[in-house]
């Protein structure tokens, strides 16, 4: 389901961690029964939660990661998200990756600072954001999508939630066009049919470049292996999925979490061999 909250544009850099909080921060506020609020400091504003209100002005200087009382009276964590709880609440217009599949993506795809990128299949940016991260301020990341869309809303997070990014580039095209004419360290395709894309992504990656591909159906696994099996330029396939179980640890009482984040998506990984 798409998320309709917005927040207001990143002005000036980043805060640097454990800085005091400061309007305009977006910051995650969980109740005692852990229920998370993602909001935006701004001025003036009141924040209505299950257990009472709290203003956001209160907030403005005191530590990232504090306890505060609600009118209420009830303890409430203050703290800016990190990536994994942010990603969940990410405004959207389209289904994100799930941090879970994104950490994956970033070490079985091998993503390191100052790799040039390549990803197709934006949507709101959440894999964006984790990439930018991962290769730094001296890499670069290239963002395909074909809807115009999803490239404003990813360019909107990317805003909001990482900052300045001059070494991120959006390219509104059909991937199977623009991949063709680009030259990465790793490509990574999010599409519903990224199998006819493989030829492609052997064209814009260099010789032992690394092909990652996220797919949430079998077939769309068998069409990615007939694919890699008819392109001599790629070896080392590997298909895998990741699950993410939670366990419940109280006193008297550990045990695995009722519920678990199963499966989500394949992820089939391979290499771009030498000519």
């Amino acid at each position: 389901m798409s998320q309709k909250r917005k927040f207001a544009p990143l002005v000036g850099p980043r805060p640097e961690p454990g800085a005091p909080l400061a309007h305009g921060d977006v910051v995650l506020l969980v109740d005692p029964k852990g229920r998370e609020y993602l909001r935006d400091l701004r001025p003036g504003r009141r924040f209505s939660l299950h257990c009472g209100m709290i203003d956001a002005d209160d907030l403005v200087g005191r530590p990232d990661g504090l306890r505060v009382a609600s009118s209420q009276g009830q303890p409430v964590l203050v703290h800016r998200p990190t990536y994994a709880e942010l990603v969940p609440h990410l405004p959207r217009a389209a289904q994100v990756v799930y941090p879970k599949d994104t950490a994956s993506i970033l070490v079985w795809g091998d993503i390191y600072p100052g790799a040039h990128v390549v990803e197709s299949g934006v949507g709101p940016g959440a894999l964006t954001l984790a990439l930018l991260r991962a290769v730094g301020p001296t890499g670069r990341v290239t963002s395909i999508e074909r809807r115009e869309d999803h490239v404003e809303m990813a360019r909107e997070n990317v805003a909001r939630f990482h900052g300045d990014a001059p070494n991120w580039r959006t390219v509104l095209a059909d991937a199977v066009d623009a991949l063709a004419g680009e030259r990465a360290d790793r490509v990574v395709l999010d599409l519903p049919e990224p199998g006819p894309l493989v030829a492609a992504a052997a064209d814009a990656l260099r010789p032992a470049g690394l092909l990652t591909i996220y797919v949430p159906t079998t077939i769309q696994v068998k069409e990615i292996g007939d694919a890699l099996r008819a392109e001599p330029r790629f070896a080392q396939a590997k298909t895998f999925e990741t699950l993410h179980r939670g366990w419940h640890v109280a006193e008297g009482s550990v045990r695995p979490d009722h519920r678990m984040v199963a499966h989500t998506a394949f992820l089939t990984t391979a290499m771009r061999v030498a000519d």
